[in-house]
């Protein structure tokens, strides 16, 4: 009796055991597929109530994270069809952001190498990121932040590298090559009444032609309990895109702290008529962890091939580094 009891038993936990890993499996393959959902189509996650969608975005790249968690979870319960539903995500983020992985081409001839850096109205080391922007190599640099009276210890620092120098408010470009034409622009979100000048244009003559460069840098964001608070930097960013838009150059860059990333909704107004960088994620913010780019160097009538971050200055944001590359 004894025998035959213990082998119904282990019969009926075998059993048990067999029906747990089908039903996790089918989880597992389920919440696959949501991530697959979530990284092809975000556009599926509604902007109201709290800019979920725009939320998503901000983050769109973290969402392969779970594929190779979920994957031990399947082999921990062998379960064949989960891991197989596993390669829907994993292709989906391969054909989404694996791109930005591969090594660039090497620099060509015709190229401009932009520095974009939030440099922090509260950095204690101005004089320390102006040099160290400074060695990067850079064509043209574009700072936001430039409050008093760091402002002068940045105008100071980079006139002998870069001698042509446009600024407005609070943000600047500090060029190597002759800059004419410079001119505000109004972004200011209609609730701002306070001084707001956080927008240029000018044009870079290069040796490889005329380039409209913009530096803008967009109103912050906010995450909290009601989701993200992008109300002005999407307004902001529909009144920049709308001059972008009727830019008559044929080379335009976009340089600026843009306070979103290219994959978030509520920038679309600037990435419908520019393009993104090839290759690099670059996560520039927060400097102490970065887990999203907000800084950005964006180009028409030309091709932005890489974007890296460079070691962390005085400021909250990393400096960001991109190579512009224009056809011959």
């Amino acid at each position: 009796m004894g025998t035959a009891d213990g082998a119904r038993a282990g019969a009926g936990e075998g059993a048990g055991a067999r029906g747990r890993r089908p039903r996790s499996g089918l989880v597992v393959a389920g919440l696959g597929g949501v991530t697959a959902l979530l990284l092809a189509f975000p556009s599926v996650v509604p902007g109201t109530p709290g800019r979920l969608g725009s939320l998503l975005e901000s983050f769109l790249p973290w969402l392969g994270l779970p594929v190779p968690l979920l994957a031990v979870v399947a082999l921990l319960r062998r379960s064949a069809p989960a891991l197989v539903a596993l390669l829907v995500p994993a292709v989906v983020w391969g054909f989404s952001y694996g791109g930005l992985l591969l090594p660039s081409a090497p620099p060509g001839g015709r190229e401009l190498v932009v520095v974009q850096h939030n440099v922090s109205d509260e950095n204690p080391d101005p004089a320390g990121t102006a040099r160290a922007l400074a060695a990067a190599g850079a064509d043209l640099i574009a700072l936001q932040e430039l409050v008093p009276p760091a402002s002068a210890v940045y105008e100071a620092e980079l006139a002998a590298r870069f001698p042509y120098r446009a600024t407005h408010g609070t943000v600047g470009l500090w060029s190597r090559h002759p800059l004419t034409g410079v001119r505000p622009l109004d972004i200011r979100p209609r609730d701002v009444t306070e001084p707001w000048n956080r927008a240029l244009r000018t044009v870079a003559r290069t040796p490889y032609g005329d380039v409209a460069v913009y530096v803008a840098h967009l109103p912050s964001v906010r995450v909290g309990s009601g989701g993200l608070a992008s109300a002005r930097r999407d307004e902001s960013a529909v009144l920049l895109g709308r001059v972008l838009a009727g830019e008559p150059a044929g080379r335009v860059i976009l340089a600026g702290d843009l306070n979103g990333t290219v994959d978030d909704r509520g920038l679309s107004p600037l990435t419908s008529v520019l393009g993104a960088p090839l290759r690099g994620f670059a996560f520039s913010f927060p400097a102490g962890l970065p887990v999203a780019r907000i800084d950005q160097v964006l180009a028409r009538g030309a091709v932005v091939p890489s974007i890296l971050t460079l070691p962390a200055t005085g400021s909250d944001h990393l400096p960001v580094v991109a190579r512009v590359s224009f056809a011959p």
